[in-house]
């Protein structure tokens, strides 16, 4: 695994390729432009028979730079990275940051190329290939550029840790439109991985990341909540939100249950974060189980029995 690390601070999970898979690609590579060069030669010399010895060298010259240069610049530069071998080989060429290349990253390494590959017959490439820690040829080192393998084995993604059962439908009313993706990543690398930071670094971040969350949502912060189980709880509810527009809500779902003995949310406050809201709440009384239904009119169809609803929204125990 390569350790690049971006002006952000960001390490790139990518593994550079090395020798046996660059030159098996580049050979692949060469076979296609050369016997591509091959036809186009023989065609071009055929069409030139009649002009003189000046203008079909000047034509062959051409010929070759066109095939054997221009080409594979054209090829790196539209597919961004991707040729015909290193698509074969599974690789691809990056900038040192890890973005795609462009026409100058391209460029220098077409023109490197010529002498590393075809003047040498690719041995100046082999030699610093097999210095480089990266695997990177002379090409590479003057465009800024790497080339990295695509087709990795496909890591283990680790699950994100629930919330707290009291946490459990706090933030159903959340407005979660305006965070950006990014900060959903964050939050999760966070998560996924608090338990191998220090302690102290890792409450910093949650606090950093949890007031990032509460700018972007314009909720005011739950009081007496951790910041750690808050970014816990608003990914849950991200997950579920997910979920339920991918898979439609499940049969029966409903608000989250308050368990008998847990403290009711105080008149006037909000149930998701325990502010002061606009109406007061208090939790619906369910209705008996054994409670008789009323007897219909003679000449109406009696209407199915209403199962009893759960209690919605709970506040965290004191």
């Amino acid at each position: 695994m390569s350790d690049l690390v971006t002006g952000d601070a960001v390490v790139l999970g990518l593994r550079p390729a090395r020798l046996p898979s660059r030159a098996l690609a580049i050979a692949l590579d060469l076979f296609v432009y050369l016997t591509g060069y091959l036809v186009i030669s023989i065609g071009l010399t055929l069409a030139t028979a009649s002009l003189d010895p000046a203008a079909q060298a000047a034509v062959a010259v051409g010929s070759f730079l066109l095939v054997l240069v221009g080409v594979p610049i054209a090829v790196e530069t539209l597919s961004h990275g991707r040729s015909l071998g290193k698509l074969a080989c599974g690789l691809r060429v990056v900038r040192d940051d890890g973005g795609p290349i462009r026409f100058r990253h391209a460029l220098v390494r077409g023109a490197m190329g010529v002498v590393e590959l075809l003047g040498t017959f690719g041995a100046i490439a082999c030699i610093a290939s097999l210095v480089s820690a990266r695997g990177r040829r002379l090409g590479d080192v003057f465009a800024g550029a790497l080339v990295v393998r695509e087709r990795v084995p496909g890591a283990r993604v680790m699950p994100v840790p629930p919330p707290p059962p009291w946490l459990a439908g706090r933030f159903s009313g959340l407005d979660l439109s305006a965070v950006p993706d990014g900060l959903w990543l964050a939050v999760r690398q966070y998560l996924t991985r608090m338990n191998q930071l220090d302690p102290q670094v890792g409450a910093a971040m949650a606090v950093r990341l949890a007031d990032d969350l509460v700018a972007r949502t314009g909720a005011p912060a739950p009081a007496g909540v951790p910041a750690a189980a808050f970014l816990m709880a608003v990914v849950h509810e991200r997950q579920s939100r997910d979920a339920a527009r991918a898979f439609g809500p499940g049969p029966g779902a409903a608000p989250a249950y308050a368990p008998p003995g847990a403290p009711a949310t105080p008149a006037g406050t909000s149930p998701a974060w325990g502010h002061p809201g606009t109406g007061a709440y208090a939790p619906q009384a369910v209705q008996p189980a054994t409670a008789p239904a009323p007897a219909p009119a003679p000449a109406e169809v009696p209407a199915p029995p209403v199962p009893p609803r759960p209690a919605t929204g709970f506040a965290p125990p004191a």
